[in-house]
């Protein structure tokens, strides 16, 4: 037998003598309180006992000690006859009624609350209570009643305003939810918690309604800037407002309230975590990235193994174009934490964008055999097989990307980028009307794409393919770039091809003055245009240059031979991976 259960023997007949001695007595104004720490409501003082008093602590003793025994049926009973004994105990009938409705019962709950509430001093709290049990069994009328009663006697409690707008909020109306609302935010006096929870009402209300965005947002800032005013000093209230700024969109009181809780209860752990991790966050999304380093430092120096604060610092290096240091992030976040495809994904990406196309193979190869193929997968493969020139492998896997696009649900809009990447494969690949269709893609979603403007003019215009829509194309390019040494290069090798070397040459010097470094391809253009013009010298001393910066066989015989009619060079460069 259990020690609870002999217990209960040993406390049983204790109970049966109180009630005995009550028995003798003859006032009814002294109620013996259900513990010590739970006091009983203030009554006229008498040296008396009141007997329905004993008879229900009585049972509350022994529905503590059926509880403690893990007998809760019969726990329950001891508490109703309790509460049946003496109704003004707010405490037990609060208790009670939550106890039978969590049990799913609530026409007992409403029952102990009857007979609470038609006492003349029932709470507010009470009132609230029995509109809610009155709501959850259809009783509205009764409900909203029972609700303005609780806002009467507690005006400064939440819990009928919250009646008030869960009623008209379950039935769609959606003004007179807002409207109650408004009236508990408008009454004076009140905690920081009423006005936290007040605003958190405000916010589930825009979720479901969010058609009256403006009025829930302006009604929430208002009460969370009170409860800022009053300085609440709980840190999970703080942690509450503060979370409830950030969502209501005044990030700049959230950021406050959060550097505040770390200044008071920053020694505590946990918290320190969550609220370091809320301040990089929007510091972040308002593009402070210092301050979000700062803080993604300070969680690391807690924490030397959260991944996700090594994710973060990848993507600021990112951003900043470290992509060194964004490279040894990214895989530091992935030693501690591999079950997160994005964090293979940015890894690869840099990898791409730092020429390290076959370390971006191998872990996109690793991300492979962990997730299921997708778009995002099968793009950067093809990327990567770009940088590495395998133009085959390239155009499968941009097709594989396409196809996954198009299965996901709903379809993937695939964007002028993918357009433009798959064209420049196809184009390097050998299949220019592949390539040209691609191109023309990436310009029908974006006209005025001066990089797919360039490629496709300069590719038809170096097979000597529809040159006077070429010319047009690169032209457009220039004038939206004209200081882009590249288009400009596009330019003066259409004309060159178009037989206009004298228009073909100042195009062609422009690109050279222009251009950041030393060009082979514009050098070997120079000396060609040159060369049409008659002017072999400088075609020469041209194509010299061009052999100076990278050596070119084809070059290499224009020089052994006399300058005249030159072959075309090389495309000119694209961009690479970030635009």
């Amino acid at each position: 037998m259990r020690f609870f259960r002999a217990l209960r023997w040993f406390i049983l007949p204790l109970a049966l003598s109180v009630l005995f001695l009550a028995g003798c007595a003859a006032s009814p104004h002294v109620r013996i309180p259900l513990s010590g720490s739970q006091a009983s409501k203030a009554r006229p003082e008498s040296s008396e006992v009141d007997p329905k008093a004993v008879e229900a602590h009585a049972h509350y003793t022994l529905g503590t000690m059926y509880e403690v025994d893990e007998q809760p049926d019969l726990a329950l009973e001891e508490f109703s006859k309790a509460a049946l004994a003496d109704p003004s105990n707010e405490q037990l009938v609060m208790d009670l009624s939550a106890r039978y409705l969590r049990r799913k019962e609530p026409e007992k709950a409403l029952d102990v609350l009857l007979r609470a509430t038609e006492l003349p001093e029932a709470s507010g709290e009470e009132f609230a209570q029995l509109g809610l049990v009155q709501s959850r069994l259809g009783k509205e009328k009764e409900a909203i009643d029972a609700s303005e009663t609780a806002i009467k006697r507690a005006p400064m409690s939440l819990s009928g305003y919250r009646n008030l707008f869960l009623i008209h909020l379950q039935k769609g109306r959606i003004s007179q939810a807002l409207a109650a609302l408004d009236r508990a935010a408008r009454q004076p006096g009140t905690s920081p918690e009423f006005l936290v929870a007040v605003a958190e009402f405000y916010s589930s209300l825009e979720r479901q309604a969010p058609s009256q965005k403006d009025a829930t947002t302006a009604g929430a800032l208002a009460v969370l800037r009170r409860a800022a005013r009053s300085n609440p000093t709980n840190p999970q209230l703080q942690l509450r407002l503060a979370d409830s700024l950030n969502a209501s969109g005044d990030s700049t009181n959230a950021i406050q309230v959060y550097i505040q809780l770390l200044d008071r209860y920053g020694e505590l752990p946990a918290l320190r975590e969550e609220v370091r991790a809320k301040l990089a966050d929007l510091y972040l999304r308002g593009n402070q990235g210092e301050k979000a380093k700062e803080q993604l430092q300070a969680m690391l120096r807690d924490d030397p193994a959260n991944a996700t604060a090594y994710y973060f610092l990848g993507a600021l290096a990112y951003d900043a174009k470290n992509l060194p240091e964004a490279e040894d992030n990214f895989r530091k976040s992935l030693l501690l934490k591999d079950d997160s495809a994005a964090v293979y994904y940015e890894l690869a990406e840099v990898q791409i964008n730092l020429d390290h196309a076959k370390a971006a193979l191998q872990t996109l190869e690793q991300a492979r055999k962990k997730f299921q193929e997708n778009f995002m997968g099968e793009f950067l493969t093809a990327l990567a097989y770009s940088r590495e020139k395998d133009y085959t492998n390239a155009v499968n896997h941009f097709t594989a990307a396409e196809l996954q696009a198009r299965a996901a649900s709903p379809p993937r809009p695939l964007d002028k980028f993918f357009y433009f990447q798959v064209g420049a494969a196809h184009e390097r690949k050998g299949d220019l009307d592949q390539a040209e269709k691609y191109f023309e893609k990436a310009l029908q979603l974006e006209p005025e794409y001066p990089e797919a403007l360039n490629y496709l003019g300069y590719m038809l215009a170096e097979h000597g393919l529809k040159l006077d829509h070429a010319r047009d194309m690169i032209e457009k390019a220039v004038k939206l770039a004209p200081t882009n040494a590249a288009y400009l290069d596009s330019l003066g090798w259409v004309l060159y091809k178009l037989d206009e070397p004298g228009d073909a040459l100042s195009q062609e010097l422009k690109a050279v003055e222009l251009s950041e470094e030393p060009d082979a391809t514009l050098f070997d253009h120079l000396g060609d245009i040159y060369a049409a013009l008659k002017q072999s010298e400088k075609a020469r001393e041209a194509w010299k240059k061009s052999l100076a910066v990278e050596p070119n066989e084809e070059i290499r015989k224009k020089l052994e031979s006399k300058p005249g009619a030159a072959e075309p060079g090389s495309p000119a460069k694209t961009s690479g991976l970030k635009q």
